[in-house]
């Protein structure tokens, strides 16, 4: 959920809860966990800067991705629009590491009862995540882990990526392969060989963990 420039959203948040309810500023580490499934529902959250990666785990035990959050997304907010106040149901992780700001639910509630730009920014950074969401199942119903992990990098392109002044697209986040393993399923071998073999074929290159998409058109195509 990208801010305006009218209204920009951490600003809002800031006002939101007022002298009475400070907001919260924390910062978690890659990998620290913000918030389990079934833990309550008692803040939401507006993400300063970095990652957070949200996924659903089952009782088998896996664990599946269904969104990565950028700077200026807000989350934590899905009780809101629940017939009945709900307890978590994602699982919340810094993928990268973040600052957080957080408000009780109570006053963001409030908020968007008396004021409806605010409900309406809401509504289209869920809208986005939705999108988001589906783009990432798909991406995990390819059996071959090559062709996961080309559909992780495109949408990782439309939702991080920078212009790159030599050409093609650079994800603006430094990743790891564990960390991509992680995001879709797959293991650190497996994703250092792939990455490999695209860098062999002159799709991506690789400088300081952040990857840079030449062509992200001919990168779809590579397992089209």
């Amino acid at each position: 959920m990208l801010a305006t420039s009218e209204q920009p959203l951490a600003k809002l948040f800031r006002e939101i809860a007022g002298s009475a309810f400070p907001p919260s500023v924390d910062t978690f580490e890659r990998g620290k966990t913000i918030f389990f499934p079934g833990d309550p529902a008692e803040r939401v959250y507006f993400l300063l800067s970095g990652a957070v990666k949200l996924s659903r785990v089952y009782e088998s035990g896996e664990e599946i991705t269904v969104a990565l959050l950028k700077e200026n997304s807000v989350f934590g907010v899905l009780s809101l629009v629940m017939a009945q106040r709900s307890d978590r149901f994602y699982h919340s992780v810094a993928f990268t590491q973040v600052e957080l700001l957080s408000v009780p639910i109570e006053q963001v509630e409030k908020a968007l009862k008396a004021n409806p730009d605010l409900a309406m920014l809401m509504l289209q950074g869920l809208s986005s995540r939705i999108l988001q969401t589906e783009m990432m199942i798909e991406t995990l119903a390819h059996r071959d882990m090559g062709s996961r992990l080309v559909s992780f990098l495109l949408i990782l392109c439309r939702d991080f990526g920078v212009p790159n002044p030599a050409g093609g697209v650079t994800i603006d986040l430094k990743l790891s392969h564990q960390a991509i393993a992680e995001a879709i399923g797959s293991t650190r071998v497996t994703i250092t060989r792939l990455l490999g073999d695209l860098r062999q074929d002159t799709l991506i290159t690789i400088h300081k963990k952040k990857i840079t998409v030449h062509n992200p058109v001919a990168l779809s195509q590579q397992f089209a």
